[in-house]
């Protein structure tokens, strides 16, 4: 019998919420964590995503789904290039 791990989703408000503890009102991730109830490794990726997304080093998620479709488009695109460069059969039979 083998235990599965499930994993909390928490709403974005609760996260941001946890983040100012630690960056404006003085706790550490610690004990802020311990009063949150979450862990404290998953407490500092939210505190790493926030401090990017201020510093403008993250993507919007509307930016994240336009690259998405761009890189797809050039995988086709670049596919499509590749079997245009192929030599034509010959058509004519011998």
């Amino acid at each position: 019998m083998s235990l599965k791990k499930s994993h909390k989703s928490y709403p974005q408000d609760f996260k941001d919420e946890a983040v100012l503890m630690v960056t404006e009102q003085g706790y550490s991730v610690a004990e802020a964590a311990n009063l949150l109830g979450v862990g404290t490794s998953l407490l500092y990726k939210w505190k790493e995503k926030f401090e990017a997304q201020r510093q403008g080093i993250t993507l919007e998620e509307s930016e994240q789904d336009e690259l998405k479709r761009f890189r797809k488009e050039n995988k086709e695109l670049r596919m499509e290039k590749e079997i245009l460069k192929r030599p034509a059969p010959s058509l004519q039979k011998k």
